[in-house]
């Protein structure tokens, strides 16, 4: 693949970065080392401007192009964090901190953004400035959301922002994107059923709250089947049944329901939300059962802007010589907030034949790591061009 000679050169020292950072995982916002590790590393690349704590542990490193005369900046985006999975990889760099582990390639991420920044403090070949965004808590409390929050894109006058994640199955190096709606908005809902408790052979005496849930876990599903217009999409998962009592003889007085929903429209995610409370009302009401719903809005729809798309598309088919159509995917991303902000595109990059992501098996493989990286200097090359 036509990688940029200087990246495919890098590689070894890229994977070894990859390989520091996956044998030390953090989750969250508690990217302590990582953070210290990408700001300590963009120093040493000589970036023009190097400034930590965006998002509360986010890094930002500022590189001015050997011309200015655009007056444009571009944002390169990458993913700090971990996840809280027991890892079973066996690699010899396997993580060292117990129930944590890179399962979703976020070592990857920063590892070919990292590579990517050095090339282009080295080469400075465009008009312009480039922003690399080194982004913790994309795995659950919006990390993203809080960098745009710190000011992230009027600081450092972001006109067009970008990201990319690995993707397993996809062939290894192959590039696939989709514009508009992408990744979907990544809803939660907890559910109390309270009914009356009582023996489990006098059902009578009783308002069982098992069956009440049942009945709800069942009728949830017809938001899906029968609310939402078929050609949308919208998922709605219960997760997790908990009962009061772990007695065989005992009718527990209470029982909680806890999910997700998926979906891809913002109308759609305000119908599937309201089908979710009317239902456990109705639900309630018919069985005697008194229900809370606790309903929390997670990450929107991630939409790719349409132009950028394209932009991305041209980069990928320059680096790998094509770019695929990818399919809608029902797993949320942070990145969308960004989006939200200014416009820009988001990109897979194939991972080849391995575990899925947030699987204990998960790793990222290192042979794309120059291509990764070499898509991120395009961009920045191919949307900056020097004259």
């Amino acid at each position: 693949m036509p990688v940029k000679n200087r990246l495919a050169d890098m590689q070894p020292q890229i994977a070894e970065w990859r390989q520091d950072i996956h044998a030390h995982p953090e989750l969250m916002f508690a990217v302590h080392r990582t953070a210290k590790k990408v700001a300590d590393l963009l120093h040493e690349f000589g970036c023009d401007e190097v400034v930590e704590g965006i998002g509360r542990t986010g890094v930002v490193g500022v590189i001015k192009g050997r011309q200015s005369a655009s007056g444009r900046t571009v944002g390169l985006r990458a993913d700090m964090d971990a996840l809280p999975i027991l890892e079973e990889t066996g690699v010899e760099y396997a993580s060292t901190n117990a129930g944590v582990m890179h399962a979703c390639g976020h070592d990857g991420h920063t590892s070919m953004l990292l590579g990517a920044a050095q090339y282009l403090c080295e080469t400075r070949n465009f008009d312009g400035t480039c922003v690399v965004i080194f982004q913790p808590a994309e795995e659950g409390e919006g990390g993203g959301r809080e960098m745009c929050a710190d000011g992230l894109m009027t600081r450092w006058s972001i006109d067009e922002v970008y990201g990319m994640h690995n993707w397993p199955g996809l062939p290894l190096g192959q590039f696939s994107i989709r514009p508009g709606p992408f990744f979907a908005a990544t809803d939660e809902f907890n559910i109390t059923v309270t009914g009356k408790g009582g023996h489990a052979a006098k059902p009578h005496d009783a308002i069982d709250s098992t069956v009440v849930a049942s009945h709800l876990v069942i009728a949830l599903q017809t938001i899906a089947a029968r609310n939402v217009d078929p050609t949308e999409q919208v998922v709605v998962s219960v997760t997790s049944f908990e009962t009061s009592s772990k007695a065989h003889n005992v009718l527990p007085a209470s029982v909680e329901l806890r999910g997700t929903v998926r979906s891809l429209d913002k109308d759609v995610r305000l119908q599937a939300e309201e089908r979710v409370k009317a239902i456990s009302l109705g639900i309630g009401a018919t069985f005697g059962a008194d229900i809370t719903v606790n309903y929390r809005l997670g990450y929107p729809v991630m939409v790719n802007h349409d132009r950028e798309t394209q932009f991305a598309i041209d980069a990928a088919t320059k680096v790998a010589g094509s770019c695929d159509d990818a399919p809608l995917i029902m797993g949320g991303e942070d990145f969308a907030y960004m989006l939200e902000e200014r416009p820009g595109a988001y990109i897979l990059v194939g991972n080849g034949d391995s575990a899925p992501v947030h699987h204990p098996k998960f790793n990222f493989n290192d042979e794309i790591l120059p291509i990764g990286a070499s898509w991120f200097a395009e961009m920045v090359e191919s949307r900056l061009p020097a004259v």
